[in-house]
């Protein structure tokens, strides 16, 4: 007999992303795109550019804007540092190499504060911008197509964000040898975010 032993052939590298470790990786890689991209208007804001904003976002904001308010332009420097913060937290979390219980730690209370940050953020602007399409709550009708953006765009914008945060988090925990530890970092991370959320709601701030 000279029947030979042939071994499986390797899935091309495109299915390989939609098998095994491919699936978890991809909310990885979303979380990264959605941080570097998101990213981008702040810069741009920040450097002076007003393409797009008066139909986009809030007037106030377009006013500090044009008016180079120090304050209000050192904010869009550090929101748009910290998104792209973000985008490498997802980058961390489908690192191949195992973390320490240190950073495993941390990359969970990072990665579940800012799910829930940015789903509760993205949650109340659709909800208002509901309010506001169902006529509960009145506005005025001049800023009623900035209202959209809020309740359109951006609020799921930034659900979208938190779902894949909060996505790449869990597949970055079952991958840990400190599960335990790493999930009530996780657990303390989102519950602190939520908590942050909710007083800031309570004493009208953002």
């Amino acid at each position: 007999m000279n029947d030979t032993m042939r071994l499986p052939a390797a899935p091309a590298a495109g299915a390989r992303f939609f098998t095994g470790r491919g699936r978890e990786r991809w909310s990885g890689y979303a979380a990264a795109a959605w941080g570097f991209a998101f990213a981008v208007p702040s810069f741009y804001w920040a450097a002076g550019g007003l393409a797009g904003a008066e139909s986009t976002i809030a007037p106030a904001l377009v006013k500090l804007a044009r008016e180079h308010d120090p304050g209000f332009v050192t904010v869009l420097w550090v929101t748009g540092v910290l998104k792209v913060v973000g985008a490498l937290l997802g980058l961390a979390l489908i690192r191949d190499r195992a973390w320490k219980r240190g950073p495993n730690r941390l990359l969970q209370l990072m990665a579940w504060g800012a799910a829930v940050l940015l789903v509760w953020h993205g949650a109340l602007f659709v909800v208002q911008g509901v309010l506001v399409e169902t006529h509960v709550v009145g506005l005025d009708p001049e800023l009623r197509p900035v209202s959209r953006w809020y309740t359109y765009a951006w609020g799921p914008w930034f659900v979208a964000g938190g779902v894949a945060f909060a996505l790449a988090a869990r597949a970055h925990v079952r991958r840990v040898a400190d599960r335990r530890d790493a999930t009530v970092a996780g657990v303390v991370g989102g519950a602190g975010a939520l908590v942050l959320s909710v007083v800031a709601l309570v004493a009208g701030i953002g």
